[in-house]
């Protein structure tokens, strides 16, 4: 009874941090125009996307060496006081601080329970919990969008912030009662020096991140000197040999980040190009892209099922990945029934739902015990710079293009094929065959 509360607990601060994220997004443009900010429009996700960078190493590391709980708690804390300070906000930069600490809070939120699963469940349960994970992850992105616009029709943008804290309440009961004499308690990492140095870097690659993000608007200095930092910064967040995939965990870390950087870039332009180059109403673009969302629920129904052995979930997710890609890559062209973009993003969903847990799992099985934490926060820091590095580029690309709809595609397909050259590389012989099968010999 009391794994299901924990279940449930964690299911739902994992929804609550992913709805809120849908939920800035749609309420924004209000957001702005009210405060009178459309001026700091961009710094209200850029400045969360900051600190939840530094929230996620910090937590990482605290969670290993005393245990997952006072992250956990920190960030449910500062959770639900960002969001009250952002609902409450008079104006536009009382807002971002809001969403500063909101930022930092569910960073913190999101590396603990990763710390939780790791101690609370046996390694066999791990694949059912991430495919829960996952779907909490999607669904937001489903009925999201029109929960938001009709709080915000009927009752006004502030409560899409105020609302959230009261069912994050809720949660934390859950939880709160799921944990007790969980063995989540106390430390197991040792003490290493350094970790002041490491936030450090952390929140200089937030804002090379940044630097970045905004460059790719139309400075080529800020969309190169952000580049150029990353190269220095980011390695020494990230297991040694991330950027050249080395085996192991390097290898699990660097798919993430290419795989979420060529989904999420290709998915930013997906909308626009149904819209503008080939009709379609932004309903009817938006069905394309809720179809990707479905599939991903699907295939990680199937990864926590363990219906096919680790390595075939990162191969064929990443072929269905680049395939999706490269079909509604062809559908710019206008010899391309508009049609092949529904079952195009269809099977790109269906890619993700594969990848996506999978290697949250590998990142536990691949932990010593004391590092579950560094390395989820490893994890999700390389997934979160890469795919503001994806989208940074493929923003670029397009503008220099000309409207280069292709160039983006083309650049995003590039990254889900390099993301299937190093699949096998992410998954060590011993963990490639469903738990309680053998792994054949390699």
């Amino acid at each position: 009874m009391r794994r299901t509360a924990l279940t449930a607990g964690l299911v739902a601060m994992v929804s609550l941090v992913a709805f809120e994220y849908v939920a800035v997004a749609v309420a924004m443009p209000v957001v702005a125009a009210d405060l009178d900010g459309v001026g700091l429009y961009g710094l209200a996700f850029s400045g969360a996307m900051a600190a939840a960078v530094v929230g996620t190493v910090l937590g990482g590391r605290w969670a290993d060496l005393r245990g997952p709980l006072a992250p956990l708690w920190t960030g449910v804390a500062a959770f639900i006081g960002g969001l009250l300070l952002a609902g409450l906000a008079p104006t536009m930069e009382v807002l971002i601080a809001g969403r500063l600490v909101q930022g930092f809070g569910g960073a913190l939120v999101s590396v603990a329970l990763y710390v939780v699963v790791a101690r609370a469940y046996p390694e066999e349960s791990h694949p059912k919990i991430f495919s829960l994970f996952a779907t909490a992850w999607v669904v937001p992105s489903m009925v999201g969008p029109a929960i938001v616009g009709l709080v915000v029709d009927t009752l006004g943008w502030r409560w899409v912030f105020l609302l959230v804290p009261f069912l994050t309440v809720v949660s934390g009961l859950v939880l709160a009662r799921g944990v007790a004499g969980q063995p989540v308690r106390g430390g197991q990492g040792t003490p290493a020096p350094g970790l002041l140095v490491k936030v450090a870097w952390a929140a200089v690659t937030a804002v090379a991140a940044g630097l970045m993000q905004y460059g790719s608007d139309g400075s080529p200095v800020m969309l190169v000197a952000g580049l150029v930092i990353l190269v220095v910064a980011l390695p020494r967040l990230l297991p040694a040999g991330t950027l050249r995939a080395a085996r192991g965990l390097p290898a699990v870390v660097g798919l993430r980040g290419l795989a979420a950087g060529a989904l999420f870039a290709a998915e930013v332009i997906v909308p626009l190009m149904l819209v503008q180059e080939r009709g379609l109403s932004p309903f009817l673009a938006g069905i394309a892209i809720t179809g990707g969302a479905v599939t991903w629920s699907f295939a990680s129904w199937l990864q926590g099922r363990e219906v096919f052995g680790r390595l075939t979930n990162l191969v064929l997710g990443s072929v269905a990945l680049a395939g999706g890609i490269l079909l509604m890559g062809a559908v710019t062209f206008d010899g391309v029934p508009v049609a092949v973009a529904y079952p195009s993003w269809i099977l790109a969903g269906f890619g993700m739902g594969l990848i996506y847990p999978t290697l949250s799992v590998l990142t536990l099985e691949l932990s010593a015990p004391g590092e579950e934490g560094v390395n989820s926060s490893s994890l999700q820091v390389g997934e979160s710079v890469f795919s503001v590095v994806a989208v940074a580029v493929t923003s670029a690309l397009f503008t220099v293009a000309g409207s280069g709809y292709w160039a983006v595609f083309a650049a995003t397909l590039v990254m889900a094929l390099a993301g299937l050259a190093i699949a096998r590389r992410a998954v060590p012989s011993a963990v490639r065959a469903p738990a309680g099968q053998t792994a054949a010999p390699v």
